[in-house]
C-alpha cells in the first residue's frame, strides 16, 4: 500500500518522489498496520496532516456518539480512502502544455505587458 499511496501523492500533490514515499512511510507509520486511528492518539501536527489529507479526499473521518454518565461524547477515528488512493494513483498524468506560465513569476508578465503598449 505504501508505493500506490507514495505514488498518489506524487500524482495529486506534483511532488517529488522521495518526497511522495517520505509522507506515505509517515501516514503508514501513524497508522501503524491499524484500519483507523481514534483522534485523540495523535498530536496536533498529525492532526493538520490528516486535515489535509481529508481535503484531497484520502483520508476519511468517521465519528461516533455515546453517552456515558449522562453526557454526549463524540470520538473521532481517522482512516485511509483505500478507493481514492488507488485511483490517484492509477490516474495517467496528462502533460498540459501550458502549464510553464503557471510557474511563471509576476513580474515576467507585468514587463510583458509594459513593453506591448
Amino acid at each position: 500500500m505504501k508505493k500506490i499511496m507514495a505514488k498518489a501523492f506524487k500524482n495529486r500533490f506534483e511532488m517529488s518522489k522521495e518526497d511522495a514515499k517520505a509522507l506515505a512511510n509517515t501516514v503508514e507509520k501513524i497508522f501503524d498496520g491499524k484500519e483507523e486511528i481514534e483522534d485523540t492518539s495523535i498530536d496536533k501536527y498529525v492532526r493538520a496532516l490528516f486535515y489535509e489529507l481529508q481535503r484531497e479526499r484520502f483520508i476519511k473521518v468517521r465519528r461516533e456518539e455515546l453517552k456515558e454518565k449522562g453526557k454526549i461524547l463524540r470520538r473521532y477515528y481517522w482512516s485511509l480512502n483505500d478507493k481514492t488512493i488507488k485511483e490517484e494513483a492509477n490516474r495517467k498524468n496528462i502533460d498540459d502544455p501550458g502549464k510553464i506560465y503557471y510557474n511563471l513569476a509576476k513580474r515576467v508578465w507585468l514587463s510583458r505587458a509594459y513593453r506591448d503598449t
